[in-house]
């Protein structure tokens, strides 16, 4: 619950950092993502429902006609199975993006860490708790 609990946080009060970094690897993964999604996660999918293709469901609101005249009209349908297979992608993405999100955050919140001696303390962090211990010293001097 805790990891939904936090996606859920992260798709809706995300920061540009993170909305940036999701971009970039959105765009960089989504060839991956749309070929996980299509090649190997719809075709076992399809075989426990049936052995129906995902990408063929739709609702046909007109046949495709062909008048006599030589005039004809294409097929009105609604492709929800193609739908279904975008939603599949963009779950897929956002939950790695997520996850690389997490990962990176952690490091941060690492570096940030100015009792951790094992991480590096950036030195702006360093100067930032050098100038609160002084100005704790100036206070309780007072």
């Amino acid at each position: 619950m805790k990891f939904l609990k936090e996606f859920k946080e992260f798709a809706i009060k995300g920061n540009m950092f993170d909305m940036a970094i999701g971009i970039i690897i959105g765009a960089a993964f989504s060839k991956i993502v749309t070929s996980l999604v299509k090649d190997i996660i719809m075709p076992p999918l399809g075989y426990v429902t049936g052995k129906i293709n995902f990408s063929s469901y739709q609702i046909i609101l007109q046949e495709a006609e062909v008048n006599p005249d030589g005039t004809s009209k294409e097929v009105v349908a609604i492709n929800y199975g193609l739908f279904l297979e975008s939603l599949f992608d963009f779950i897929i993405v956002g939950i790695s993006i997520f996850l690389v999100i997490k990962f990176f955050n952690r490091l941060r919140n690492k570096a940030e860490d100015e009792s951790n001696p094992v991480e590096a303390t950036p030195k702006n962090i360093e100067l930032l708790a050098e100038i609160r211990d002084l100005l704790k010293e100036n206070q309780q001097t007072k």
